[in-house]
């Protein structure tokens, strides 16, 4: 946990989605306050015109992030990560950021599980660990 999904319209060369990955599980602990090494990210290329929004009569491609997150971190936070997301999306990706939707879902740690246990309680001290740990 978390794990970051992220949906795109086209099919992308595996070094343009590596350094995606990395900016974005950079990006994801400097403003979730965690460690780097905490996400779980994956891609779905669903390819040309098979992830579309109808907006004023006309289909636009989107790219779509579903955050599963632990609880803890409040709306303002969540937006700001948004934001960046969309932004590092646009950017690597040639999606107007406009056309980037971000959804979150909270979890309790309970019900979450990694490196053989279950997740702690999310807390600002995550930050200051060991990127290993």
């Amino acid at each position: 946990m978390p794990f970051l999904q992220v949906d795109l319209p086209n099919v992308y060369p595996t070094g343009v989605k590596a350094a995606f990955a990395c900016d974005l599980a950079a990006l994801y602990a400097e403003t979730m306050e965690t460690q780097s090494h905490v996400p779980s990210i994956a891609f779905r290329e669903l390819g040309p015109g098979n992830l579309v929004r109808l907006q004023h009569g006309l289909l636009h491609d989107v790219a779509v992030v579903m955050c599963d997150i632990r609880r803890g971190r409040d709306a303002a936070q969540r937006e700001a990560l948004a934001r960046k997301i969309a932004a590092l999306v646009a950017s690597s990706f040639a999606i107007d950021a406009l056309q980037v939707v971000v959804e979150f879902t909270q979890h309790a740690p309970d019900e979450m599980f990694r490196y053989g246990a279950i997740a702690p309680e999310w807390s600002v001290a995550e930050r200051e660990r060991s990127d290993d740990e």
